[in-house]
């Protein structure tokens, strides 16, 4: 591997969604913190990242009890969470992959004899993944993504017409997929601050009755494989911090920096002076 990596880590809750990640990474070596959480961490070719991936199991809770742990054992400059989800919407197919603009936790609220009162929490996605998703799937025909709200809350869903999908479609309607972790892996990187994070989710069911019928025909695997795809796709588009990217704004020379910041300013580079420098006013020489 090269002498310089920097650290994405890669959140799975299944082992079909690990499989489906680990099988675009070279060199693996497997690393255990001193708790026993275990990460296998490998290189993924034509990028800058070394990719720690781990499978946390089911649930919003272990999500962010291990999120966090990971998180400060590595300190990753990326955080992704890959893996499957139910789709919400009838234009969105097994299949398709939903990049989590945002990302909602659907279970808070206040139960009334009036009703129940929603109290949604909500996390929003990084905006410098956000567009090195867009920029990278632009042009990725063969994998449908949207780039929608994602719903998370600790439950399979599986009836369309259940209380739980009928308060999703009142109080959180623009939720195209939902999954149970990543509200908690969202909230962990939340509150470690600058850690740039996504959540990508491959639909392999309609959230309904039938979804037994689709994981049976193999749904799961092939969502799976759909969401590793587009992961793979945003970290190879993605640059590290202060990595070299040809969109940055580059340094303008010193002739022209000079002229935008005033008449009075002299440029020099690799110079060296050992004598007291005196500047003329342009203007005083006219």
């Amino acid at each position: 591997m090269p002498k310089t990596r920097h650290t994405a880590v890669v959140l799975t809750a299944l082992p079909v969604e690990y499989d489906a990640m680990r099988a675009h990474l070279a060199r693996n070596e497997e690393l255990v913190h001193d708790d026993g959480t275990r990460v296998e961490r490998g290189w993924l070719e034509g990028s800058s990242w070394s990719v720690a991936l781990a499978e946390l199991g089911e649930g919003a809770v272990t999500a962010a009890a291990l999120t966090t742990q990971i998180v400060g054992w590595l300190r990753p400059e990326v955080l992704l969470f890959v893996g499957v989800a139910g789709g919400l919407k009838d234009d969105i197919e097994i299949g398709d992959v939903v990049v989590g603009t945002k990302v909602y936790a659907i279970h808070g609220g206040k139960q009334t004899p009036q009703g129940f009162h929603a109290r949604p929490q909500v996390w929003h996605c990084s905006h410098r993944l956000a567009q090195a998703a867009r920029s990278a799937l632009r042009d990725m025909r063969d994998v449908p993504v949207h780039f929608k709200p994602i719903a998370c809350g600790d439950v399979v869903l599986a009836d369309e017409r259940s209380v739980l999908a009928e308060h999703i479609r009142q109080h959180y309607n623009d939720a195209c997929a939902i999954e149970m972790e990543g509200s908690g892996a969202a909230h962990a990187a939340h509150l470690n601050g600058q850690l740039d994070t996504l959540v990508v989710r491959g639909i392999s069911d309609r959230a309904d009755a039938d979804k037994h019928k689709a994981d049976a025909a193999g749904s799961q695997q092939r969502a799976a494989e759909q969401a590793a795809t587009v992961a793979v796709a945003i970290l190879r588009k993605h640059q590290p911090r202060g990595g070299s990217s040809h969109a940055q704004s580059r340094p303008r020379p010193d002739h022209e920096a000079s002229a935008a910041h005033g008449r009075n300013q002299v440029g020099y580079r690799d110079a060296t002076f050992h004598n007291p420098v005196a500047g003329k006013d342009a203007e005083s020489e006219r």
